[in-house]
């Protein structure tokens, strides 16, 4: 058995994100424009949500139901209160939907996206398990 490790790069990923990359740069507005809404009139009300957003991705959708599951276990301040309070129901409704994004993606995912969803996974079910024996009932 040789000790020469083969490296397989798939070229492919660069011409898609290149793609999408061109796609959302077309779709945006210039600096300094408000960005349209649905019906096509720009809203200028709120500058801040006007602002650039990063490209939709499997992280960023990952990421959102972290940072929900986050703030049901008292990790993070709610963003409504401003204090970091355990809610077992807002935090086992975030894992059930990474769970069930973790179901309905399995075999599509790259070997490190599933891994690490799963570990993700763990992780947040240890701290609610965690945070419920501290909690009073």
């Amino acid at each position: 058995m040789s000790d020469d490790k083969k490296i397989i790069i798939d070229e492919d990923w660069k011409s898609q994100v290149e793609a999408e990359k061109q796609r959302f740069e077309e779709t945006s507005p210039a600096p300094g424009e408000a960005a349209p809404t649905a019906g096509g009139a720009a809203t200028g009300s709120h500058p801040e949500l006007d602002a650039e957003w990063p490209p939709a991705s499997f992280e960023m959708l990952v990421g959102a139901f972290v940072t929900e599951a986050m703030v049901g276990l008292g990790q993070i301040p709610s963003p409504v209160t401003n204090k970091a309070e355990f809610h077992a129901g807002r935090a086992r409704y975030a894992i059930d939907m990474l769970e069930v994004i973790q179901k309905k993606t399995k075999g599509n995912l790259a070997p490190g996206e599933a891994a690490g969803l799963e570990d993700l996974l763990h992780q947040l079910r240890m701290a609610f398990v965690a945070a419920q024996q501290r909690s009073p009932d």
